[in-house]
């Protein structure tokens, strides 16, 4: 009994674990436009992205942060 538990939670412990290393690598971090390209304009978009998406508990911000990022031209 004890051993199906610890089996489920780690496989649960895996799966989130994959997937927050597959959503890190996903977001958007070179600009298109060379002038742009630099660590302060990155640093100003992602914070307009992150208070125009406000952290939800479920998740679903960092999706919009990556959208929004990708609008402002950083692929």
């Amino acid at each position: 009994m004890i051993t199906k538990i610890m089996q489920l939670n780690l496989r649960i412990s895996l799966l989130v674990f994959v997937l927050s290393v597959a959503a890190c690598s996903t977001f958007p971090s070179e600009n298109q436009n060379p002038a742009k390209n630099n660590k302060a304009t990155y640093n100003r978009d992602l914070k307009e992205c992150q208070e125009d998406y406000p952290e939800v508990g479920s998740g679903v911000h960092i999706r919009q942060w990556i959208n929004c990022m990708k609008l402002k031209g950083w692929n």
